[in-house]
């Protein structure tokens, strides 16, 4: 499509699209013609800006008003005109000493990733995370309260993972004792979604030599990973930022409803699935994303992988459509990438 427009339109296009992306505001023909590298009058600009409105790639938010993108204008812009900044020294720090920090668990890192993606980008920072499905060191079992143990999973990369774990009453040391090295005789090296099957296999043929208490938290911790190993939680951070560009009334109800969604396991499932073929960026603008099907919101998101190239979760930004992708890509992208050096370490 890109290569349909002629020199002048693709010229009117970017400067209407880079003024957009900077002020959020309609830019008529008058501003445009005293652009530095554009040379055509206002009334060569105003023919070009018709020709793309009849195109549906720009249109009149008002009478007499100037310009905006549409959502295919936005899509040509990206796909054929969007100039891709490098990534600078000083993003590269923070991104590495947020993500890089020793003795956290993955969901701690996720949660920084995201609040540093959102502190670098002016939105919304998202991460998709996974449950944990690595081999396994030992596991520990902590009693918080009268109702919650706390259960420890170490890594065999060191990694750790905290999960919290609904209880009747006070359990005594011995039983968590019990219970965890019960579990560390048989996880060593094995994650739990492997080892549950051989562990409840024995528990049902009364060779775990367990009393009931114990036998009910370890089939219990066992549980901790869902059965098909696709669980997993969003992160989002900055969500007041998503507020930011609002001006009218029905815009606050459409942020209501897309943050709302937006912590749906089902909204989690399709933003991941949505990532499965992709070998890197994507970038969804408005409605070709269904969770932004009423929002007018965009996303840029990358999927992170284990070693295996497998694709695990994804990380990315949320936004008003005029954000500052050419910025912002570079930025998701070297996140991206170690994130999944740490998850497939």
């Amino acid at each position: 499509m890109i290569t349909e427009l002629n020199e002048r339109s693709q010229a009117v296009l970017r400067f209407v699209v880079d003024s957009y992306m900077e002020n959020g505001e309609p830019t008529g023909s008058r501003t445009l013609s005293q652009m530095p590298g554009l040379n055509l009058s206002p009334a060569s600009i105003r023919n070009v800006m018709a020709d793309m409105e009849a195109e549906g790639l720009l249109y009149a938010p008002h009478v007499s008003a100037g310009r905006l993108p549409t959502q295919k204008g936005m899509r040509l812009y990206i796909d054929g005109l969007m100039e891709v900044g490098n990534i600078t020294e000083e993003e590269r720090r923070i991104i590495d000493s947020q993500c890089h920090v020793a003795g956290h668990s993955m969901e701690q890192i996720s949660d920084r990733a995201s609040t540093m993606l959102s502190g670098l980008s002016e939105a919304a920072g998202l991460v998709i995370a996974p449950k944990t499905n690595k081999p396994l060191r030992h596991v520990h079992f902590v009693q918080l309260d009268h109702n919650r143990v706390l259960v420890v999973l170490v890594m065999q990369d060191n990694m750790v993972e905290n999960r919290v774990m609904e209880v009747s009453g006070d359990l005594s040391d011995s039983v968590l004792e019990s219970a965890a090295n019960y579990l560390n005789a048989r996880l060593a090296g094995k994650t739990l979604l492997e080892a549950r099957e051989s562990i409840n296999k024995e528990i049902a043929d009364n060779q775990a030599q367990l009393d009931s208490i114990t036998t009910d938290l370890v089939k219990r911790g066992l549980a901790l990973s869902p059965p098909d190993g696709t669980g997993g939680h969003i992160i989002i951070r900055g969500q007041s930022k998503l507020l930011d560009d609002i001006k009218a009334v029905e815009d606050l109800e459409n942020a209501r409803r897309l943050l709302s969604t937006l912590e749906d396991q089902e909204t989690m499932s399709r933003l991941l699935e949505s990532t499965q073929n992709a070998e890197g960026i994507q970038i969804y603008i408005g409605t070709e994303n269904q969770t932004f099907e009423h929002s007018g919101w965009s996303m840029i998101i990358s999927p992170y992988k284990t070693a295996e190239n497998r694709i695990i979760g994804a990380i990315g930004v949320i936004g008003p459509t005029r954000l500052n992708y050419g910025r912002i890509i570079p930025v998701v992208d070297y996140t991206a990438k170690v994130m999944s050096r740490l998850t497939g370490s």
